[in-house]
């Protein structure tokens, strides 16, 4: 009995333009010899009673997703009956991995970046023995981890997905280590849907995975034709996938993503290809299998109607002859182990009270250092290493630095997949101003609960000349809204270089902010920095105005206290070093002591900065008001002592604040 899954309909107009190029160019994927390792191999086709096993398991697969949907009453199963047989040949053909243990750091990898097709993703865990069938009937409930898209609650999940476009560049940072720091057998696979495709970031991954050679790196493309509220551009117009795909630099098949054997070919081969990662463009329908409704428009994210659903069960399980199941293949166990635990720099800060030395060189020379202290830490740049100074990590540990060129979004998601498994402590680093293009996959990191770093130089207007488009003025913003993000902004080198240190060894994502202009180190190398704790640099016992700054900023507070001592006016300074935590108690003590004035001041915009985080800590306490110094409108071009006194964060504007509020 034929499985259904051989028969391929006609489509519409746009399969009719395409058909004879496709016809002309699909790879045929027929038996041939190929060379690996030196010897010949021969594709060793499976018998015919495993393929009509992976024919049932994908059949099943189609079943579960649409009986989970049905009971949530959401979700997306169209989307996951066009992928059934390419997850049938991947979790039980494919891919090695030992169920039981997903997380195994010998597994083979799988992202699922179209991760609206979830169900069937957690069909193929159910099938593989790690999910409890009945579980499935759960999906998307409260007090169930299986959600609308994947989140690493649960173990099987590596990345988070369902934001698209985002799951190749993940297991490009995955690929990458298992090739250059691993050195191991463990391949990685993505599945993406046609619709991503139009995301500038999965181009972004795969230009980046050919120029690394990433020849254990498998990207599929569900091409199903329709997207969410129409077909995607290129419809079933697969030769343009295979050429465009090849023009990036990769190894190309197009197959029938219907017919197992023709999967199972195509994964075999990719894996004899030899310095080129592997794109499977795979022709499927929407809804397969689903009478009326494959190949439909308007079923996009619809659970089939409760009254059909019978029906179309029936339907689906009358393609199946078995019950089989195949165990999947246990991987190659020669990861090596390693811990990133408890990481220690191997000597304090070599700076003196007094050096002139910028936070951004800082960073660097404090990157450089802890990774002569663990070898598996690891430092991502977007071509600005020249400026952000990771270059300096660069020149010391070359083998572990990774150049991810102007493609910041691409680098966030591979920095996301180098830490995964905990394989490495990842450092990414480029103009702060450019990680605001990447907020989305910052956002999927911290719902993926992932450790990674990011560093981001030439905050505010005191980078000058180089004008607004370089200045970051809303980092601070963006990243005290992520989740479980620490957010250091140091002030001199002493402290930067503690900020490496602890952010090495903090759970969740932490964001270093750093600085272009040189400034003077105010900490001994024996001061002790710890996360969600400020300091006071500056006291009297007669103190008039608590001034809160940051960077550049904390500096400018210090002229100031200096002028204004000349006066007989006293302020005291605190210097946050942690703008997420914040150190509310240390702000309320000294709000106390100068009688609930508080001036902050800030290279920042006034919305979302420091200023606004002190007033939040200050909230509801009676008989304190806070005068806040921010960058007021967009900058321009100038010295950076000049935009300083333009937009009032200077010296001289904190003396004026001070006199004012103290006359008020």
């Amino acid at each position: 009995m034929e499985a259904v899954v051989r028969s391929f309909p006609r489509g519409g107009g746009a399969w009719a333009a395409c058909r004879s190029l496709a016809a002309r160019r699909r790879a045929t994927l027929a038996p041939r010899v190929l060379r690996a390792g030196g010897t010949m191999a021969s594709y060793p086709e499976p018998p015919e009673d495993t393929v009509q096993i992976l024919r049932d398991i994908a059949n099943r697969l189609r079943i579960h997703s649409i009986q989970a949907t049905c009971a949530s009453n959401w979700g997306h199963p169209t989307s996951c009956c066009s992928a059934a047989e390419i997850m049938s040949v991947l979790f039980f053909y494919t891919m090695k991995y030992k169920p039981t243990e997903p997380g195994n750091p010998n597994n083979d990898r799988f992202i699922l970046s179209k991760g609206h097709a979830a169900p069937i993703l957690y069909a193929a865990w159910a099938e593989a023995g790690d999910v409890n069938q009945s579980d499935l009937m759960n999906l998307r409930k409260i007090d169930c981890d299986l959600e609308g898209h994947p989140t690493p609650r649960l173990s099987f999940v590596d990345v988070a997905t369902g934001s698209l476009g985002q799951g190749l560049g993940a297991a490009c940072g995955m690929a990458y280590t298992g090739k250059y720091f691993d050195k191991a057998s463990y391949r990685v696979f993505c599945l993406l849907g046609d619709g991503e495709a139009s995301e500038g970031s999965v181009w972004e991954a795969l230009a980046f995975a050919s120029h690394y050679k990433l020849d254990n790196l498998v990207a599929i493309f569900d091409v199903n034709r329709l997207g969410q509220s129409e077909a995607a551009p290129l419809q079933h117009c697969t030769d343009v996938y295979r050429k465009r795909c090849e023009a990036f630099g990769w190894n190309t098949y197009v197959v029938d993503g219907h017919d197992v054997e023709h999967l199972c070919e195509a994964f075999w081969k990719a894996a004899q290809v030899k310095n080129q990662p592997t794109a499977i463009v795979a022709k499927t329908f929407k809804g397969r299998g689903i009478p009326d409704i494959e190949d439909a428009d308007n079923w996009h994210g619809k659970p089939m109607p409760k009254d059909k659903m019978d029906s179309i069960i029936k339907t689906i399980e009358s393609q199946i002859q078995t019950h089989k199941n195949l165990p999947p293949h246990l991987p190659v166990e020669d990861v090596p182990e390693v811990n990133i635990s408890n990481v220690k720099m191997p000597s304090l800060p070599a700076y003196q009270i007094g050096d002139k030395v910028a936070t951004r060189k800082a960073y660097g020379a404090a990157l450089a250092k802890l990774g002569h202290a663990c070898d598996r830490v690891i430092a991502l740049d977007g071509d600005t290493k020249n400026s952000t100074f990771s270059e300096l990590f660069k020149k010391d540990h070359p083998e572990r630095f990774i150049e991810c060129f102007i493609a910041e979004q691409n680098m966030v998601s591979v920095a996301l997949g180098c830490a995964t498994r905990n394989r490495t402590i990842a450092f990414a680093s480029t103009f702060a101003a450019f990680f605001t293009r990447a907020f989305d996959h910052i956002r999927m990191g911290a719902i993926s609960q992932s450790n990674i770093n990011l560093s981001g130089s030439h905050c505010g207007v005191s980078i000058g000349e180089d004008g607004p488009s370089q200045m970051a003025l809303e980092d601070l913003a963006m990243f005290r809204t992520v989740p479980n993000c620490t957010v250091f902004y140091p002030s001199d080198a002493v402290s930067t270089e503690y900020a490496v240190h602890l952010a090495a060894n903090t759970k969740g994502m932490c964001f270093i902010r750093t600085s272009r202009p040189d400034t003077s180190v105010i900490y001994s190398p024996f001061e002790n920095f710890k996360i969600g704790q400020a300091k006071v640099i500056y006291q009297s016992a007669d103190d008039k105005a608590t001034v809160i700054g940051a960077g550049v900023t904390l500096h400018e507070a210090l002229a100031a206290a200096a002028e204004l001592s000349k006066e007989g006016i006293s302020i005291r300074i605190i210097d946050l070093f942690t703008i997420k935590p914040l150190d509310r108690a240390t702000i309320l003590s000294s709000a106390r002591v100068t009688e609930g004035r508080i001036i902050t001041v800030e290279d920042h915009y006034k919305e979302g900065g420091i200023g606004e985080a002190v007033c939040a800590a200050v909230s509801g306490i009676p008989g304190i008001s806070v005068h806040q110094l921010a960058v007021n409108g967009v900058p321009r071009s100038g010295k950076p002592g000049e935009l300083l006194d333009m937009f009032g964060i200077s010296a001289k504007y904190i003396i004026k604040a001070v006199k004012s509020i103290m006359t008020n």
